[in-house]
């Protein structure tokens, strides 16, 4: 699992950070999947190392400009491409319909299927490797976090060792690696889990924005190998974010802790931060790390590998 920060910015662009978009590569399944899409993402992509004809699911939080207004212009341009199967998009309420719109309007026609999904808290989708959920924040619109949960596997099988058993090669073997229990030919009865090393644990992503501090993100967020949270604001700001519905520094931070997290990684940063202000995104980088010590600042750009609990 890898992922790729095509925008970090909050509300507009800059000219070191497009807004707000985050790639989720699945090398094995050679498949994109996307979480909002801010104006110029597909430009973006033209920039990464990323096929936007890999995209497979895009994932909105919420109807504002500055993570959605990217989105029809890149389905638009996977039309024309026509190198696109088909794609599902999961967001708000509002999403359909403003989807529609620009079809109707623009007079657009998709080469592909599009499907829309309008999402509640809980279960998204389960498609036998990879579960989402998502949970309701704390914003001025109606605003969703995303939880990826890569399932479990069944730890290494061990050939020598069922060999020495005297278990029969074939279609036994791929139970037993399943953990299945089997019956052989004379009766005995094994337990395929006896012959498999420990399970190896799924990972966990989970993205988080537009939100003030709020005990849902602490939920959604349980034992995350990656947080990936906004900090639109620095510390000192504080009063800003409660009236805009936004979060700091120190509480993404506050939510990583609470949360149990390996690894927080900030993102949707406010311009006021530019370099030459007195208070920069190095301060804010700071005040996370106060509180949660292994915390990372997303620039576009910036790819970050999920790796594999170690057994």
């Amino acid at each position: 699992m890898q992922i790729t920060f095509l925008g970090t910015s909050s509300g507009v662009p800059t000219r070191a950070r497009n807004v707000s978009s985050v790639a989720l590569r699945l090398p094995q399944r050679a498949e994109v999947w996307l979480f909002d899409c801010g104006e110029g993402t597909q430009h973006q992509f033209l920039r990464s190392d990323l096929k936007s004809s890999q995209i497979r699911r895009i994932f909105i939080t919420h109807m504002h400009g500055d993570h959605i207004f990217g989105l029809m212009g890149l389905l638009a341009s996977c039309g024309l491409a026509g190198n696109v199967s088909r794609i599902d998009i999961y967001g708000p309420p509002k999403l359909n319909e403003y989807l529609q719109t620009c079809r109707r309007c623009s007079q657009t026609h998709f080469s592909y299927p599009i499907k829309v999904h309008t999402v509640e808290p809980g279960k998204v989708l389960d498609d036998g490797e990879f579960s989402v959920y998502c949970q309701r924040l704390e914003h001025r619109v109606p605003a969703f976090g995303y939880r990826i949960v890569e399932k479990d596997r069944i730890g290494h099988f061990d050939v020598k060792r069922a060999a020495a058993l005297g278990i029969p090669s074939g279609p036994i073997y791929g139970q037993l690696k399943r953990g299945e229990a089997v019956t052989l030919p004379d009766g005995r009865v094994i337990n395929g889990s006896d012959l498999c090393g420990e399970t190896i644990q799924g990972r966990k992503l989970v993205y988080c924005t537009d939100t003030v501090f709020c005990d849902r993100a602490i939920e959604l967020s349980d034992q995350a190998s990656v947080l990936i949270h906004e900090s639109t604001f620095a510390h000192q700001d504080a009063e800003l974010a409660y009236q805009r519905l936004h979060s700091t520094s120190t509480m993404a931070a506050q939510v990583a802790l609470a949360a149990q997290v390996k690894q927080l990684i900030l993102t949707h940063f406010s311009p006021r931060y530019a370099p030459g202000n007195t208070i920069q995104l190095k301060d804010l980088l700071s005040e996370a790390k106060a509180i949660f010590p292994n915390t990372l600042m997303a620039h576009d750009f910036l790819v970050h590998n999920i790796e594999r609990a170690a057994a």
